[in-house]
């Protein structure tokens, strides 16, 4: 069983391709011994560590595995990389879906402190950001998270493309100039449009005509696998975080407070909070909400919309239902923001505030009514090529944050 683990590694390695990397892949770096790579499943993690073994490594003083393989039913993972460091001299060990291991913080801090002459690097699950302070882990481990690809990436994938991301100061700034040189890209807009509906997950280029089939399995084995196994939530309450996400597909992001969707599954406030807090933490949804402190922040919900525009046409497709364009576009531009960092918050006047700037996000006849007395506004339209103004800053731009 041992000797199919090594085999493994090096058949994956042989299979992997490095002619296109996830924008991440160049400023990923072995900068400490114990390294945590964190994201929802379909990301590319497991791609990006074996393209980082096959490119910047010596294969044969590394190691792959992936802790769900059932080798590690009976054998430890303390015991597995204590051999392979002994007999084989490896050092560097590259650990996928550690999540699906019964003691992976234990023994994570175990590895770290006896063999100070290693490195470990480990992936899973988004919900892994809860290690920090679960055996001491936040001070020995550096975490990176990958989150799904933006317009710019897809771009650069689909076609062949060499572009920089632009930072956001970058965009308000000098949004016009910006906007005119990448118009030249022919069928932009059409690349766009083909972005919303399947371009977050890397795995749409492995076979494009069944997108949608596997990113549904994607959110059932999240919730199935991830989120029961990690929260140790019993069988018959899985279908509610189903449900849940139909739920959130199919409404307005901000109709519903918490309230209002445990009445909608019937479930108590406590459980229905508990429940949004474990799909957010596994990369299903996102959720923005008002910049304000103290009673106002308790009594003002959060807007919650699915994680990705990607999984809105997937769900509402499996479900028989049309997308709202609007909530789709909102989606789009508070991933992007997210993704990259920033922080975004929701208020009455303007759709989103974002370092002290407004922007209302609409169509391409979206007018200035809603934010023409606030200072530092922009409306951000849909369906526009090139800015139309200083104010106005077109969509797709954004997808070029990251």
């Amino acid at each position: 069983m041992k000797e199919q683990l090594i085999q493994t590694y090096y058949r994956l390695l042989e299979k992997t391709s490095t002619e296109k990397h996830r924008g991440f892949f160049n400023q990923f770096e072995l900068t400490g011994r114990l390294i945590g790579l964190i994201g929802a499943r379909g990301t590319g993690k497991t791609t990006l560590m074996l393209q980082y073994i096959k490119e910047k490594t010596d294969p044969h003083t590394a190691l792959y595995v992936t802790a769900d393989h059932i080798y590690f039913t009976e054998h430890s993972l303390l015991s597995f990389i204590e051999e392979q460091y002994s007999r084989e001299g490896r050092r560097l060990f590259f650990i996928d879906e550690v999540h699906k291991y019964p003691r992976w913080n234990q023994e994570l801090k175990n590895i770290h402190d006896s063999f100070p002459d290693i490195t470990v690097v480990f992936s899973g699950s988004s919900s892994l950001d809860l290690i920090t302070g679960s055996y001491d882990l936040s001070r020995r481990a550096i975490l990176h998270h990958l989150p799904g690809m933006s317009f710019r990436e897809y771009l650069n994938f689909e076609t062949g493309l060499v572009q920089d991301p632009f930072s956001f100061e970058q965009i308000i700034e000098s949004h016009q100039s910006i906007s005119m040189k990448l118009a030249e890209i022919p069928r932009l807009l059409g690349h766009f449009k083909e972005y919303l509906e399947n371009g977050y997950y890397p795995f749409f280029f492995d076979d494009k005509t069944t997108f949608h089939e596997r990113l549904l399995s994607v959110i059932e084995k999240t919730i199935y696998e991830d989120i029961a196994s990690y929260y140790s939530l019993r069988t018959e309450n899985l279908p509610l975080l189903k449900k849940m996400i139909a739920f959130f597909a199919t409404i307005q992001p901000g109709e519903t407070s918490v309230n209002g969707i445990a009445k909608a599954l019937g479930v108590d406030n406590k459980t229905a909070g508990n429940y949004i807090e474990m799909l957010r933490s596994t990369g299903l949804i996102r959720s923005v909400g008002v910049n304000k402190s103290g009673s106002a922040l308790v009594r003002t919900p959060d807007k919650v919309f699915l994680n990705n525009t990607a999984m809105y046409y997937a769900v509402s497709g499996n479900l028989g239902i049309e997308n709202r364009i609007g909530t789709v576009r909102e989606c789009f531009f508070l991933s992007m923001i997210q993704n990259a960092g920033k922080s975004a918050f929701y208020a009455k006047r303007g759709d989103y505030s974002v370092n002290d700037f407004c922007f209302e996000i609409g169509g391409k006849n979206k007018d200035y009514s809603q934010i023409k007395d606030i200072a530092n506004s922009y409306l951000v339209k849909d369906d526009m090529l090139v800015s139309g103004g200083r104010r106005e800053i077109p969509l797709w731009l954004f997808g070029f944050i990251y």
